[in-house]
């Protein structure tokens, strides 16, 4: 009788064991928490719409200095081309100097015909017109003759140097056109000369 109490006893606990260890297993999964998105409120908008306006602002002025720094390029580079050309220009316009009543051209006169050539050389539509002059002293029409001679020998340097002779035409004003009114050797040094018109160039002379 007592061995089929205990019998009775363990079946009881057997069973309560398997029975709550099949509770525990059932025993759902507790559910995630929800994610929950936070509002923005009127402050976080209003930083949002300011950080915007400050990058299309920085945009904005690291374009405008984009564009004066070309704009000022720009200029820059249009008054070096200016300066350029003045000075191409003034170079074929630079007088040459002769002794008294020489058409000789002296060393000074031949340098500045020299800067000429390369100019010259390189834009072969340019054509001059070289008139030659004399001072007050001797006749009209020894002035004449003489500054006629001074401009061929300038055309002749030229023309020896490679430039088409029919590039250059001359003219002699003889005593007709002083460049200083004086009537001594400061004056008349200043009026012995031959000098260079460009008649005909393209609208940007090339440079050498």
């Amino acid at each position: 009788m007592m061995r089929f109490h205990r019998l009775i006893v363990g079946s009881l606990a057997a069973a309560l064991v398997v029975a709550a260890g099949a509770c525990h297993k059932a025993a759902p999964a507790p559910a995630p928490a929800p994610v929950t998105t936070p509002t923005p409120n009127a402050d976080s908008i209003r930083a949002a719409e300011q950080a915007r306006q400050d990058s299309i602002a920085r945009a904005r002025a690291a374009q405008m200095r984009a564009d004066s720094i070309a704009r000022a390029q720009a200029a820059a580079d249009a008054a070096a081309q200016a300066a350029a050309q003045s000075t191409l220009r003034a170079t074929l316009g630079t007088v040459v100097y002769f002794d008294f009543d020489k058409s000789d051209l002296r060393d000074d006169a031949r340098a500045a015909l020299d800067a000429k050539l390369p100019i010259l050389t390189a834009n072969p539509s340019i054509t001059l017109r070289v008139s030659g002059h004399t001072d007050e002293r001797g006749s009209d029409e020894y002035n004449l003759a003489l500054g006629q001679r001074r401009a061929a020998a300038a055309k002749q340097y030229l023309v020896v140097h490679g430039v088409d002779t029919s590039r250059i035409e001359t003219i002699s004003y003889g005593e007709e056109r002083p460049v200083a009114q004086g009537h001594d050797e400061s004056a008349w040094s200043q009026n012995r000369r031959a000098e260079f018109e460009v008649t005909a160039a393209p609208s940007m002379i090339k440079q050498p």
